[in-house]
């Protein structure tokens, strides 16, 4: 094992290494990348997005590609804890997101044609989704709440019966949809995902909590978000670089890790590195090494 791999013991009332996974399409620009740095750490857990390098979103791969993927994946001892998927990461029909970016009439009728088309197709989507979740054993899957209007609060009565739906339909195959509060979302923060739950009773429906995606709507993530979170409900953690060791956005991860180690959180916390100036892989062992730091 690397010298950078699994510290050796954590204490009480710590979350373990074990419990952290890795976004594959951030950690490497291939597959077979993606399972050498796991294994450089000592990590047994990923999460799926797109294909490392490119080509495609795993959740809508035919079949014939997602078996393959899954095998390699098994054979590496990697066990997939979250399946991100883009689902209704889009304007919902019938509203007009706060967007800054100025559009023409034919750029605008464009984009409405586009998003109703994606509205049309949602439950296509969602069951391609189950079916990759079903191929990788995954049993917790990504969905957003289309993208942020001036009033979002206005609109989850609308956006809550979609979200049942789809969760009822998933809940059926044995998934859960997950919602990751998002910032260009209409949930983006900790008090928008309870609003949300208090909407979307389901069992098969909870949260992905990334509080770095709280931070363009200015709440503070610990301890105000954290206290603000249903925690019966949030079944994923993401963190990204930016918030652990690059900064200026720095989040107080090691408070963050003791309160859910106490609070009995049972899930797994992804590392989604998201840094775009040409170093993420770069960024992904440093995140690693601080990680490292942070529960050694």
């Amino acid at each position: 094992m690397s010298a950078l791999g699994a510290p050796a013991a954590f204490g009480a009332k710590r979350l373990d290494w074990s419990r952290l996974s890795l976004l594959t399409d951030e950690i490497a620009k291939s597959p077979a990348e993606a399972i050498a740095f796991c294994k450089q750490y000592d990590v047994k857990f990923v999460e799926l997005r797109g294909v490392p390098g490119g080509g495609g979103t795993y959740a809508f791969l035919d079949e014939s590609k997602l078996l393959p993927a899954a095998k390699e994946l098994a054979d590496a001892g990697l066990t997939v804890s979250f399946l991100n998927t883009p689902m209704l990461k889009f304007g919902m029909p019938g509203t007009e997101p706060a967007r800054r970016r100025t559009e023409t009439a034919e750029q605008k009728t464009k984009r409405q044609d586009r998003e109703k088309q994606q509205f049309d197709q949602r439950l296509e989507d969602l069951r391609k989704a189950i079916r990759a979740a079903h191929i990788f054993k995954v049993h917790d899957v990504r969905v957003f709440t289309f993208s942020r209007v001036a009033e979002p609060a206005a609109l989850f009565p609308k956006i809550a019966p979609i979200l049942d739906e789809m969760a009822a339909i998933a809940e059926k195959e044995g998934v859960r949809l997950l919602v990751e509060n998002e910032a260009s979302c209409n949930v983006a923060t900790s008090a928008e995902l309870r609003q949300i739950c208090d909407l979307v009773k389901r069992k098969g429906f909870g949260i992905n909590w990334d509080p770095v995606n709280a931070l363009p709507l200015k709440e503070v993530s610990w301890p105000d978000g954290y206290k603000a979170l249903p925690m019966k409900r949030v079944h994923n953690v993401q963190m990204k670089a930016r918030g652990l060791a690059v900064g200026p956005e720095v989040v107080d991860w090691k408070s963050i890790f003791e309160a859910l180690a106490k609070d009995g959180y049972k899930g797994k916390v992804g590392l989604e590195t998201h840094i775009f100036d040409g170093t993420l892989i770069e960024k992904a062992h440093l995140s690693m090494k601080k990680l490292k730091e942070l529960l050694g």
